[in-house]
């Protein structure tokens, strides 16, 4: 199984990468973790035969534009968007004149799955539980082929990061913020709290993403954070890719 970080931008795009947008190439599905600006690349690494599901963590824009881009590609399966409760009309509201090409439009059709915290079975088993965000958030832990990958974007520390994160294979988590930052406003995480999460649940691997493009605007800002705490977790960069 690959996962390909194709956007790994918090806020806007930069010269350092797209906003958000994650592959996840199973054996049977295609699954996007988010839908920011480097969603277009999806057809670049995906097989558009498989069933592709996209699966949203909530409604800010810089995890949703990409969806912008939907018309251009040329799904050969089945097309299923999971989020929060209220999707389907944010969807809507989104994808219609006079901003873009309207969801009822689209060459293909488009199912939404509304969920709310639990375990869930379809179309794959998946658990979901909200996050400490300024909107309702929520964070997802997949099962597919036999591993387990936890995704937290966006999020303050909070308990449901660690449970969601449990002895998984893999754990990616955003870092927003630098060390030393913090917001009961607007909550994110530093690298030190994504360790943390990663140190109480057991997680094996831990991989950092949606790294805020005005906090680090630059690579080197990122690849910092590995210097300091080598071996301990990986910096994504756009088009990077891991094998689990």
């Amino acid at each position: 199984m690959d996962i390909i970080f194709m956007g790994t931008n918090g806020w806007y795009d930069t010269d350092t990468g797209n906003t958000l947008s994650i592959l996840i190439r199973s054996k049977d599905f295609n699954v996007v973790l988010d839908a920011g600006g480097g969603l277009y690349k999806l057809d670049r690494y995906a097989d558009l035969s498989k069933p592709t599901v996209i699966m949203l963590s909530h409604h800010h824009l810089d995890h949703l534009i990409g969806l912008h881009q939907l018309v251009r590609f040329r799904f050969k399966n089945k097309v299923t968007v999971v989020g929060l409760i209220g999707t389907y009309d944010a969807l809507h509201e989104l994808l219609r004149e006079p901003y873009t090409v309207p969801m009822g439009l689209l060459p293909y059709n488009i199912e939404t799955l509304e969920v709310k915290e639990g375990m869930h079975d379809r179309p794959f088993t998946f658990h979901s539980r909200l996050l400490f965000h300024s909107s309702p958030c929520l964070g997802y832990r997949l099962e597919l082929d036999g591993m387990s990958i936890a995704f937290c974007t966006d999020t303050g520390p909070c308990k449901n990061t660690i449970e969601l994160a449990r002895n998984v294979d893999l754990l990616i988590t955003e870092s927003a913020f630098r060390t030393g930052e913090s917001s009961d406003l607007w909550p994110h995480l530093t690298p030190e709290d994504a360790l943390h999460i990663k140190e109480e649940s057991g997680a094996k691997r831990l991989v950092l993403t949606h790294f805020d493009a005005f906090k680090y605007p630059t690579l080197a800002d990122r690849e910092d954070i590995e210097l300091r705490y080598p071996g301990k977790l990986t910096v994504s960069k756009d088009n990077m890719m891991i094998t689990l």
